[in-house]
């Protein structure tokens, strides 16, 4: 009888991405609409990835099962 693979969750595989060197990174939430009433500066960092907190990263990548 064949073996049941393991599925990743699929939101995280859309939501998170591998850097080169294992980091996980994301993008900061907030930056989707209500745009008007915050400063150009603070939609402009909205805009950039950041890394998952090293904290995180263990939870994450149980998420992502194929690492």
């Amino acid at each position: 009888m064949a073996k049941v693979k393991m599925k990743s969750n699929r939101s995280a595989k859309k939501r998170f991405k591998i850097t080169a060197t294992g980091k996980i990174k994301r993008y900061k939430a907030g930056g989707a609409h209500y745009n008007t009433h915050k400063s150009k500066s603070r939609k402009r960092r909205l805009r950039k990835p950041t890394l998952v907190h090293p904290g995180w990263e263990d939870k994450v990548k149980g998420m992502l099962k194929e690492l």
